[in-house]
């Protein structure tokens, strides 16, 4: 049962963008904050939505 749980916070931490944003404050090398959070929350979405879609 504690296996399960483990594997179910390490999911949600993974659709929360959580384990994203811990590896980008180490690639980049920055603490966590507003504005760190800010930063990577506009390089994903900017990555995101600039994608073109076909179909």
């Amino acid at each position: 049962m504690k296996r399960f749980a483990k594997l179910l916070l390490a999911l949600l931490r993974e659709i929360g963008d959580e384990n994203a944003y811990q590896r980008y404050l180490t690639r980049h090398h920055i603490a966590a904050s507003g504005p760190a959070w800010r930063q990577f929350s506009e390089e994903r979405l900017r990555a995101r939505y600039s994608r073109a879609k076909c179909c």
